[in-house]
């Protein structure tokens, strides 16, 4: 098992950062590979809490290599925060590994990112802000500036130069916005530069080595298959590839290196920003679950929309994903909910659909078709073996595998390492 995809199956914040912490230890190397600071992992161990935005989950295990690949974006600010976050809780990050041909955020990404969306008005995509959207649109014209970029003074602001001619001028002209010098730039990033330095790496190469010697690699996805760019609910999606063929791309080694794909999902559904939600409640179910379940967002603070699992998502990501796990979070929230629906199709225009619509259109006027299922009613936190949740809870995932047709192989029933429930993962 030389590489295992760990990818979200919803619209992310379905608890991606617990998982991967808990396998990690299992693998000699663990890899984002793909988005930037728009993505928050919360990781969670006895007394330490970590919210990591860049840096993946496996940070807290000292034999484990954590790499940030190319298909990622960085705003050495927020990196440069984040390890200092990290090292103030006693943790090394001298392992951590940065790909040399990720690219870099610059201030001026982040003025866009935030200026465009205002511009969309009730249109908007309900972007972080982060700049994510235009680092990646300068990536794909040729006119971004990489980590390596970062590290050559002379090489910086030359790109610099090429890159402010054509941003000022959008600043100024389209927004009537401040604009940028490279003095301005250099100030601020060259620090930034010297403190990622001793980070940076071959990653492709390094990982391709250890692959052909038997060591064992994780891939973590940020974001989820709804908001990758290809496959997700467009327009409302991330800007990069974020279900599991993104891993190769993302990372630097062929598909055949994988060869298990495990999807999250969470027990129910949440997400944030704007875009098409047909298991949305508005009701007093969705304020349990919102409540509960603690539903804010790592990244933005934002209160995450809350709804019923949805079972035609889940079998999309099986699908595009190539799913050969599934790992099912947060059960224990359900514990509050008498009867549980479960979404199996949608009805749209007159049609049933098994699967996600063909059209955006279809797919904004979708009504879930629901199947009930009896709830629990009780504590299940202290569980730690399937054999050990009430028939009902059983019952419940068992449905949410047919409907899937993916076997669900660990379960987690609290927010600690501890409440998880090794159903089938081996």
């Amino acid at each position: 098992m030389p590489g295992t995809v760990l990818v979200g199956t919803q619209w992310g914040d379905e608890g991606k950062g617990k998982v991967t912490d808990l396998l990690a230890e299992n693998y000699d190397y663990v890899v984002r590979f793909q988005g930037g600071n728009n993505a928050g992992h919360t990781v969670i161990h006895g007394n330490t809490e970590l919210a990591l935005h860049l840096v993946p989950s496996a940070i807290m295990y000292d034999d484990v290599i954590p790499m940030i690949g190319n298909g990622c974006v960085i705003d050495p600010r927020v990196l440069v925060e984040e390890l200092g976050q990290i090292h103030s809780q006693g943790i090394s990050t001298d392992k951590l590994r940065i790909s040399s041909n990720a690219h870099v955020i610059m201030p001026y990404h982040l003025d866009l990112d935030g200026a465009s969306e205002a511009r969309l008005g009730k249109n908007q995509i309900g972007t972080t802000k982060r700049g994510i959207g235009p680092c990646y649109q300068d990536k794909v014209a040729r006119i971004g500036i990489r980590v390596q970029d970062l590290l050559d003074e002379h090489i910086f602001r030359e790109k610099l130069q090429t890159a402010l001619a054509e941003k000022n001028d959008i600043l100024r002209k389209v927004y009537g916005m401040p604009t940028y010098s490279v003095e301005q730039i250099c100030e601020l990033y060259l620090p930034y530069a010297e403190r990622i330095r001793p980070y940076v790496a071959d990653v492709s190469r390094e990982l391709n080595e250890a692959i052909r010697i038997g060591k064992q690699v994780l891939f973590e996805g940020a974001q989820a298959t709804q908001l990758d760019v290809d496959h997700g609910t467009y327009p409302f999606v991330t800007s990069s590839n974020c279900t599991a063929g993104g891993a190769s791309v993302g990372a630097g080694v062929g598909p055949n290196r994988i060869d298990r794909v495990l999807g999250v999902a969470k027990a129910y559904l949440t997400r944030v920003g704007s875009g098409p939600f047909p298991t949305e409640l508005s009701d007093a179910v969705g304020e349990t679950l919102a409540r509960t379940g603690g539903e804010v967002g790592v990244t933005t603070g934002r209160a995450r929309r809350c709804g019923y699992y949805d079972a035609v998502l889940v079998r999309y990501a099986a699908d595009v994903n190539g799913l050969t796990d599934l790992a099912l979070t947060k059960l224990d929230v359900l514990s509050a909910l008498e009867r549980i629906k479960v979404c199996t199709a949608y009805r749209a225009d007159g049609t049933t659909y098994k699967t996600i619509p063909p059209s955006q259109s279809a797919f904004h006027h979708a009504e879930p078709v629901y199947e009930t299922l009896p709830g629990w009613g009780c504590d299940i936190s202290e569980c730690r073996t399937f054999a050990d949740l009430p028939r009902e809870a059983q019952e419940y995932v068992h449905f949410l595998e047919e409907l899937a047709g993916v076997p669900v192989s660990i379960v987690t029933v609290g927010p600690e390492r501890s409440q998880t429930i090794m159903k089938g993962w081996r």
